[in-house]
């Protein structure tokens, strides 16, 4: 598996995977990966269409969300092809190089996921609470830069897996693992899952805490039906992102963790221990990366305004111009306000995603 192989399993102890793997996992990598290409393939489609008048701010953490879900995608086939050979990597000359470079991408669009949502959560804060003190924080050119720093951060903190990883030779034959001899690593792999999913899901679940208890104060104070509305689907939107992480990630972590946890403390587990740990966090995998599938269907489903775009765009494509114009004219007057716009001189509108 991408994440941690056979890792952990003494050498005494036979390699014992769930029944059924070797197809379970490789449909379910390629059902990801299908569905994770053409979705955020149409995100980024989508987004990139808008113009720098009609655009949101928030559209620039989306498209490089997407994009590093894109990117991560394109390396599932090979972990399909490794799972449907029970976990052996046998690519040839390239294996140790293709190893290393999957593994690699698969750790930046971990980290690259979670900061970008970690971005957009302070991004709705700072739009919903700290409207009139945070224009030049959400200005494009600074969201630009921060999008910069994270594409930066990330492909620094993947650096481990490029050093640690590789093909070794087992039992079973090669298999793509980590190095779990290095205390170092194992301590910095810990550190790696408090950093990029304790404290984020901390400062998501704090910033969207404070953004639910101003929009339920704003409602309050105003007692309009259309504001209201809006709230309403505002924390439909908070929640499916929120859920969405939480449920895909959660998992992948606490399997992580015991493991780490086991290493570092030589923890003499039987083989039937050590299995089940490993075959729990194939399964967590899995959830894990489903994540990068699960997002385009949130923008789909719930959030107007992409809807919107989608439709101009597939009326753009099917040669109908005058209505897509007219129907962006009409958009601007009628619901002036509902979409931020990336320049800096007009009023924007309590909303969270619309």
């Amino acid at each position: 598996m991408a994440e941690d192989g056979a890792d952990g399993i003494p050498l005494n102890c036979h390699s014992s995977h769930l029944r059924g793997f070797n197809i379970f996992l490789p449909t379910a990598y390629y059902l990801i990966f299908f569905s994770g290409f053409l979705g955020n393939l149409f995100v980024i489609s989508v987004v990139g269409s808008k113009s720098r008048r009609s655009g949101r701010l928030v559209d620039t953490f989306i498209v490089n969300l997407a994009l590093a879900d894109l990117i991560f995608v394109l390396t599932l086939p090979l972990w399909a092809i490794s799972a449907s050979q029970d976990g052996q990597w046998n690519f040839g000359a390239a294996g140790n190089l293709l190893c290393k470079l999957s593994s690699y991408i698969i750790a930046v669009n971990r980290f690259s996921n979670i900061f970008f949502l970690t971005c957009m959560s302070v991004d709705r804060y700072l739009a919903v609470v700290k409207l009139m003190d945070s224009r030049y924080l959400r200005s494009s050119q600074c969201i630009r830069a921060t999008c910069a720093a994270v594409w930066l951060i990330s492909l620094v903190l993947g650096i481990p897996s490029l050093v640690y990883r590789g093909v070794e030779h087992s039992q079973d034959g090669l298999s793509c693992v980590e190095n779990d001899n290095s205390p170092f690593f194992l301590v910095l792999s810990l550190t790696m899952v408090l950093l990029t999913f304790v404290f984020p899901v901390l400062i998501i679940g704090l910033c969207y805490g404070i953004i639910i208890m101003h929009l339920n104060k704003h409602c309050v104070t105003t007692a309009n039906p259309r504001t209201e509305a809006r709230r309403r689907h505002s924390l439909k939107m908070v929640l499916s992102i929120i859920v969405a992480f939480v449920v895909s990630w959660l998992p992948f972590n606490i399997f992580k963790a015991i493991m780490i946890g086991s290493l570092l403390s030589n923890a003499g587990l039987s083989c039937d221990n050590l299995a089940w740990q490993r075959n729990g966090l194939l399964i967590s995998c899995c959830l894990a990366f489903l994540n990068s599938c699960v997002n385009p269907a949130i923008y789909f489903f719930l959030d107007h305004h992409f809807r919107r775009r989608a439709k101009i765009l597939y009326k753009t494509c099917t040669g109908k111009p005058k209505l897509v114009q007219s129907h962006t004219s009409s958009a601007s007057f009628t619901n002036m306000g509902t979409s931020e716009s990336f320049g800096t001189g007009g009023r924007t509108q309590l909303q969270i995603f619309e």
